[in-house]
């Protein structure tokens, strides 16, 4: 089963619980450029050796949870995650439009 998270403080727990961070990624769309929205998973893994500087994978940059909202707002999305209350795979969700 699935459902979809609007909250904010429902989207943050819903990735903490699984310890996700939120990326952002300004690409090039024609002459203008976009915002990709991401969840990452594990960065802590990531940023070991005490590597506390700015973080890309992949191409994305860490931000910060209101730099992401704000993203998420814009686009008028909504994140589709699994319900299943032992945390399941971080990798099942998306992004859908706000209804």
């Amino acid at each position: 089963m699935a459902k979809i998270l609007t909250s904010r403080e429902d989207i943050r727990e819903w990735a903490a619980a699984r310890a996700g961070n939120p990326m952002l990624m300004e690409t090039p769309d024609g002459t203008r450029s976009r915002t990709l929205l991401n969840l990452t998973f594990g960065q802590e893994a990531l940023n070991s050796d005490n590597n506390e500087g700015p973080d890309r994978v992949g191409g994305y940059q860490l931000v910060s949870w209101d730099e992401w909202f704000e993203a998420l707002d814009a686009n008028k999305l909504s994140l589709r995650v699994s319900d299943d209350p032992s945390g399941g795979n971080e990798a099942e969700f998306e992004f859908v439009e706000r209804e």
